[in-house]
């Protein structure tokens, strides 16, 4: 195809300005700052610039569409909100992502299934070539408007302005350089307000990097979706969008990815079901029966839960690939033989329903013995996942039309989304405190060491302890004592805690 070369010079010049005005505020926002409340402002503004100049090419929303960015939004907010550093770190990574691949749902002139796999290289078309092949559409921007000027005035007034421009930061520098240089130069300047005082060379050079970098990458990707290059089967595209004609093709029934034909499937789902029956009933007898301290000879506590893991790892890497490639056999196969893959596939969710739980109960068991904490809590998550998967599946063996790959892609973004608010902090908290409340075990210093959501917690509990946290709080109240962050990394978690730690020991209390 050719280029869409729509001319329209004057809305990228407005695009230009605003690409980088929105660095600008990235840079005001994040530079030197933690992440607070700064997060899902900018999202909320990438957006409005986004939607604002690439209006042209919204497709017809679809109601996951609405789904997808408000979950963006909510997790954009847990960096005002909480203060859990896991979700903290990985919402680095997963925000940007979900951003991206929304942005080309929306806007890509390829118009891309969202549950289809050719949007993974629709995105990444638009995040390397399309954008990049625009940056030189910015540059030219920046050194002349199409057209020129015919006003030879308007001419003069530009060069002045540019000038300024050149000069303003020529200024600062100078004026930095020859303030820290000489001592009675730096009195003249005392007078004028004290602007010069934190300003540094470097500090400057990488501002002004930033915000050009930021603003030409910015403008770059608005300006590959108004003015897109079709591009006819590059070989990044053409391979992801071939990968998904091929699942396409094998999930309706007219071509074979290769391992998925029904007697292969029949084989190989007999004899590994052969295997898990045969382990499920030799097992039985004490898969369950740890609640009553009946464990297997000479195994421990640790030995009992480790075993839960590997049974779970085992889940994953095999019955669930299994499962999910002798899907697509389903249809292939006719009259008997499809019931008896059907039956097969039963059998193996439900050996694999029992070795999960199996595992699930194990992990319980071990978090009784030797605490809850973080991985442990995932860990217990990602079964709770799986389970669901599975159970979709289920679904699935039966019901040829139910469309399963689009269930597991909303299943998996609300229950990311539903992992970041449901206060994992909390519920370690509260497991660890009951658990102490019926053992008199507490491991004192991870409790204390749970993010600032559950400072509050950790008071009541320690005022109805006689002071038990009272030494890693007050160390806690010491680490937090520094200046006073700026507005863009308010954190409701974070001031929350510093406002009940100060209040807490403000009028502390001896106990004996």
């Amino acid at each position: 195809m050719d280029e869409q070369m729509v001319s329209k010079p004057g809305l990228g010049r407005v695009a230009l300005l605003a690409a980088f005005l929105l660095a600008i505020v990235h840079q005001y926002l994040f530079y030197g700052k933690m992440p607070g409340i700064s997060y899902p402002i900018f999202v909320t503004l990438f957006y409005a610039f986004m939607l604002y100049f690439a209006k042209e090419r919204l497709r017809k929303q679809t109601w996951f569409s609405y789904v997808w960015m408000a979950s963006i939004f909510l997790l954009s907010l847990t960096y005002m909100l909480f203060g859990n550093w896991f979700f903290f770190a990985l919402n680095i990574v997963v925000i940007p992502v979900l951003i991206l691949l929304h942005m080309t749902y929306m806007l890509s002139y390829r118009k891309p299934a969202w549950s289809g796999i050719a949007l993974i290289g629709a995105a990444l078309e638009h995040l390397f070539p399309q954008s990049l092949r625009n940056w030189a559409t910015g540059l030219r921007l920046l050194r002349r408007g199409k057209g020129g000027i015919p006003n030879e005035r308007k001419q003069v007034l530009m060069r002045v302005l540019i000038g300024l421009l050149i000069s303003v930061p020529l200024l600062l520098i100078v004026i930095s350089l020859l303030s820290t240089a000489d001592g009675v130069f730096s009195q003249l300047l005392a007078a004028l307000p004290r602007i010069f005082d934190n300003i540094s060379l470097g500090d400057w050079i990488f501002r002004g990097l930033w915000v050009l970098l930021l603003g030409l990458g910015m403008f770059g990707f608005v300006w590959g979706f108004v003015q897109s290059k079709s591009y006819i089967r590059t070989p990044l595209a053409s391979e992801f969008d071939s990968m998904g004609q091929k699942l396409v093709a094998a999930e309706a029934g007219d071509e074979g990815i290769g391992l998925d034909d029904p007697v292969i499937i029949t084989t190989v789902l007999t004899a590994i079901n052969a295997v898990y029956m045969l382990f499920v009933s030799v097992q039985f007898s004490y898969l369950f029966g740890a609640w009553d301290g009946i464990l297997p000879e000479n195994s421990t506590y640790a030995d009992y839960a480790r075993s839960g893991f590997l049974e779970l790892i085992l889940v994953t890497s095999i019955n669930f690939a299994i499962l999910l490639l002798s899907l697509l056999a389903v249809r292939k196969a006719g009259g008997i033989l499809k019931r008896v893959i059907q039956l097969l596939l039963y059998i193996l969710v439900l050996c694999s329903m029992i070795m999960l739980y199996s595992a699930y109960s194990r992990l319980t068991l071990y978090e009784e013995a030797y605490g809850y904490t973080y991985i442990r809590f995932l860990v217990h998550a990602f079964m709770i996942f799986l389970g669901m998967l599975l159970v979709l599946a289920a679904v699935r063996i039966s019901r040829e039309p139910f469309p399963l790959l689009k269930c597991y892609i909303v299943l998996g973004l609300l229950s990311y989304v539903l992992m970041n608010y449901i206060g994992m902090d909390h519920i370690i908290a509260q497991q660890n405190i009951q658990r102490y409340e019926a053992s008199g075990t507490l491991d004192a210093g991870y409790l204390a060491g749970l993010s600032a959501d559950v400072v509050p917690e950790l008071i009541r509990f320690s005022k109805q302890e006689k002071g038990i946290l009272d030494e890693a709080l007050r160390s806690r109240l010491s680490e937090r004592t520094q200046p006073k962050q700026s507005w863009p990394s308010f954190n409701l978690a974070n001031h929350r805690e510093r406002r009940v730690l100060a209040e807490y020991f403000a009028g502390e209390v001896v106990y004996k």
